[in-house]
């Protein structure tokens, strides 16, 4: 039974080209440029924007992290509302189209707290638990 009082689930579609290039520039294998090649032919595909954030969060460049976290979250809220989120209700986890829109905010709540946006980093937090609680797990667990 649905809960009246909260918006249905946003399911993001799937974008299987962008997955698929995603996957292989992951690929250990991988030419250096892969990931930013995948950001630039899919720039509308949070998922490699997200791990362009990740990748510049280990290699120690917080505000290159912040940047590439923002992008991700930036589109994945496009995509949201087309998708026709409005503002609030939950965004699965579970479902893998997600995943790109939650590890951005995930991303961008980290890279905040690196460069002193704590507030923002905080509001950030609140936001992936909101979307998904199973989502602010699975990414706390790494």
């Amino acid at each position: 039974m649905q809960n009246l009082l909260q918006p249905p689930a946003t399911l993001l579609p799937a974008d299987d080209p962008a997955q698929s290039a995603l996957d292989a520039a992951l690929d250990p294998a991988a030419e250096a440029d892969a990931l930013p090649a995948v950001a630039a032919a899919h720039p509308a595909f949070s998922a490699a924007w997200a791990a362009l954030a990740t990748r510049a969060q280990v290699a120690g460049d917080p505000v290159s992290a912040y940047a590439f976290a923002r992008t991700g979250y930036h589109r994945g809220l496009d995509l949201l509302r087309r998708s026709g989120w409005r503002g609030s209700g939950p965004v699965p986890w579970s479902h893998r189209p997600n995943r790109g829109f939650l590890r951005s905010l995930h991303q961008l709540a980290l890279a905040a707290g690196e460069i002193g946006e704590t507030d923002e980093a905080a509001r950030c937090a609140q936001f992936l638990r909101d979307c998904d609680p199973a989502a602010g797990d699975a990414l706390a667990s790494g």
